[in-house]
């Protein structure tokens, strides 16, 4: 009996312990999971918490939706569809006017509405790309008002180089390049190098900024530097900014500009040069030509080569159509003929800076087909305007030169 009770008393404390032990098991791992369970609580917490800003706006509550302005559609014509009411529009007119007008809306350029995540939406934000890294907000949640904005960019710096075939604009395509750097390697050049004279064989080598929103290349920044080689001579450009005046600059530190620009309009060709004896195409008489015609489309733009005051705009009856004469100082005037029309707002007396518009080329007058006559005048005579040798714009000063040239020195152009 004794022996049978022993047993007993021993299976009761085993059931005893495995009890307390299970029951220590349960606890325990209830603690963990309500740890766990506590853990990701914060943690869903925590990203719940962090609002989404975009455009300056808490997004978290709405719904956005994007599309591209239509031909002709107005911003009346998106927000009636969203039930904005002809008041509220009207308002937001006469409200953006100082920040960004919403009559300047363009064609394909990108916008957003706002609404809210109810079951029956409210747009509260309009969003308009002015540029891809700019835009403007139009709200009219509570109230009526609009701000501009900027998108965060990354720059990266890129490199091309190529040789020219047949014009520039087809060497960066060739070269997989954006053809803009052709457009802004001519603007560089335009008082050192004649476009119209570049050959095939002619080489160049840009470090450039590219731009970028998002991983997305939005467009081009700055030139950084270039060399342009044209009939084997380098022409070196580098922008440097010596915290006064930022421009570009040769390896010598003279300005890349000049008084003139070196020709009065862009991507033509020369029909005919400066002489003393030229068979006229339409008079069949032998005289001199002191000037030089540039072949273009009609319509083509005619920019001032330089500052100055419109001396002469009519009608030339000697042959030349319409004119507009440019009296740049004591001793330049330029002048230009066959246009088809003026620039608006001009007028004898009327002051003109370099590149501005100042008419269209055509075939007015006595003239064969479109082009503009271009003629420079020194000190009252005729010179040859592809010859002409304009003085610079200021230099890099000579304390400032040392810095410039320890700068330039990174780059290895041949």
């Amino acid at each position: 009996m004794t022996k049978h009770k022993l047993n007993y008393r021993n299976i009761a404390l085993l059931a005893v312990i495995v009890a307390v032990t299970a029951v220590a098991i349960i606890i325990a791992r209830r603690t963990k999971n309500a740890e766990i369970k506590h853990t990701v609580e914060e943690i869903v917490g925590e990203v719940h918490t962090e609002p989404l800003y975009m455009y300056g706006i808490c997004v978290d509550d709405y719904d956005i939706s994007e599309n591209t302005i239509k031909r002709n559609q107005m911003l009346s014509d998106i927000l009636s569809d969203y039930n904005i009411s002809a008041a509220t529009i009207q308002h937001i007119d006469k409200a953006s006017k100082d920040t960004y007008s919403v009559r300047k809306l363009k064609v394909h350029n990108s916008y957003r509405i706002l609404q809210t995540k109810d079951t029956i939406p409210s747009a509260h934000y309009f969003v308009y790309d002015i540029t891809p890294t700019e835009y403007v907000v139009y709200a009219f949640k509570d109230s009526v008002y609009s701000y501009l904005g900027t998108l965060p960019t990354d720059t990266v710096v890129n490199r091309i180089c190529g040789s020219i075939n047949s014009s520039l604009w087809n060497a960066m395509i060739e070269y997989e390049g954006d053809p803009v750097l052709a457009v802004e390697l001519s603007d560089i050049y335009a008082w050192t190098i004649d476009f119209f004279g570049i050959s095939s064989g002619d080489k160049f080598d840009i470090i450039f900024e590219e731009i970028f929103v998002e991983n997305e290349k939005v467009g081009l920044g700055k030139i950084i530097a270039a060399n342009f080689t044209t009939g084997g001579v380098n022409n070196l450009a580098y922008y440097y900014d010596d915290g006064t005046n930022c421009d570009y600059y040769d390896e010598k530190g003279e300005s890349l500009r000049r008084q003139f620009l070196k020709a009065p309009l862009s991507y033509s060709r020369i029909s005919s040069g400066f002489t003393n004896a030229r068979r006229h195409p339409i008079y069949k008489t032998v005289r001199p030509h002191h000037g030089v015609d540039y072949a273009a489309p009609s319509g083509t733009p005619v920019h001032s080569i330089g500052d100055g005051v419109i001396i002469g705009k009519g009608w030339d009856k000697k042959g030349g159509g319409n004119y507009v004469r440019i009296k740049h100082n004591s001793v330049y005037t330029t002048l230009y003929m066959h246009l088809k029309g003026f620039a608006k707002g001009l007028s004898v007396g009327t002051r003109v800076k370099q590149g501005q518009l100042i008419g269209y080329v055509g075939s007015t007058g006595a003239s064969t087909g479109p082009h503009l006559d271009f003629r420079v005048y020194q000190n009252g005579t005729a010179i040859n305007p592809l010859k002409m040798k304009a003085p610079p714009a200021v230099p890099i000063s000579a304390e400032k030169l040392d810095s410039y040239k320890a700068y330039i020195s990174q780059f290895d152009f041949e």
